[in-house]
């Protein structure tokens, strides 16, 4: 009789029989879980592990700062396995909260807090944005291109840094000379959520030449590309190559070019898409992938499965944390030449052989 309680116990486990299911909390960041970028790529991830694993997920979206470590410690009060906080902005929070709940697990997306209950999930976005800059800076139409940042921080400059980097090293390998103009929406968390400024931006980089414009800029982010999508052609600049004329559905004539956006953190390749077809030029060049989303599934998992650890994981090139986002949106746009030198790069970049710089 004992045997069979035993394999019962046993198959229950396996089944997941008879187990309190898993709770994890998520508190998002500035722009909330639908921001189209960083904060709803950690959304995803935390979705597809609802769906996966079968977990109880709950969310909490501040609408000021101040109700942060409210809202984290609300979820330590219940007993959460899991309290995900995504942005640096949390740090102290996190930090104030893991302390009082040591037995707690917490995951903190984009900076570090050094508890042994702490996960902390950071990103090489510089080695991502070197992807995308070289893109640019092969297929910059006019020889200037744009960088929009949100808020005027770090963790930001790391993708300036990348950006400029990969913009400059593409335009050397075909000896032409590159402008990277570098604007920032604030310095303040305000700045994340400014499409207005971002937009104004937009237009006076564009006066400027730039035709290619990276923003990195959260919500913010939506007023370059509702400029690029409305504005589509520039004209009247010095054009040095013309990579895009015969791309099907080109609205630019013949003394105009195309103007585009790189998106950032989420693929937003699609939307670019100006008429319901990704078959037509699309205004989003690419976009750079963090991965927020595996990070936060994997951390997920690890509770899971009983396997959470604690410290720095770190995500890059080499283990597929950041990358740049091609599919049916944007394949007309890159040609295969750029793709197969992006392959090597990114070796290169992943063995040192490239330095990309993540700071001024």
């Amino acid at each position: 009789m004992k045997r069979w309680a035993v394999l019962a116990v046993a198959l229950a486990a396996f089944l997941g029989l008879g187990m309190a299911q898993v709770r994890v909390g998520i508190s998002f960041d500035a722009g909330g879980k639908n921001d189209r970028s960083f904060n709803q790529s950690a959304w995803e991830g935390a979705k597809k592990a609802k769906k996966d694993f079968g977990i109880e997920l709950f969310d909490f979206e501040p609408s000021d700062p101040s109700q942060v470590i409210q809202g984290i410690r609300n979820f330590a009060e219940e007993d959460f396995d899991l309290i995900i906080a995504v942005g640096f902005a949390q740090q102290g929070a996190v930090e104030t909260v893991a302390k009082e709940f040591p037995d707690l697990n917490f995951a903190l997306i984009d900076s570090v807090v050094k508890l042994p209950n702490v996960a902390s999930l950071v990103f090489r976005e510089h080695e991502g944005s070197f992807l995308v800059g070289y893109i640019a800076g092969k297929l910059t139409q006019t020889g200037t291109v744009g960088f929009v940042g949100g808020m005027d921080i770090p963790l930001i400059h790391k993708f300036e840094q990348g950006y400029k980097a990969g913009v400059e090293y593409a335009c050397k390998e075909d000896s032409i000379k590159c402008n990277v103009i570098i604007n920032y929406v604030g310095n303040t968390p305000t700045a994340w959520n400014d499409p207005a400024k971002a937009k104004e931006i937009a237009q006076s980089q564009v006066s400027q030449g730039a035709d290619i414009i990276y923003a990195a800029a959260g919500g913010s982010g939506l007023g370059v590309l509702d400029y690029v999508k409305q504005t589509k052609c520039t004209s009247g600049k010095k054009f040095i190559r013309d990579p895009f004329r015969n791309v099907p559905g080109n609205p630019c004539k013949k003394d105009q070019r195309p103007i585009f956006m790189i998106g950032v953190d989420a693929n937003q390749n699609y939307m670019g898409d100006t008429d319901n077809n990704p078959k037509t030029l699309n205004f989003v060049l690419t976009s750079m992938m963090k991965r927020v989303d595996v990070a936060t599934y994997d951390t997920i998992k690890s509770v899971v499965q009983n396997k959470f650890k604690g410290g720095i994981h770190s995500f890059g090139l080499a283990n597929n944390g950041v990358g740049y986002a091609l599919d049916e949106y944007n394949e007309a746009l890159i040609p295969q030449s750029v793709i197969t030198r992006l392959e090597i790069i990114k070796r290169q970049i992943i063995n040192g052989k490239i330095k990309v710089p993540s700071e001024r």
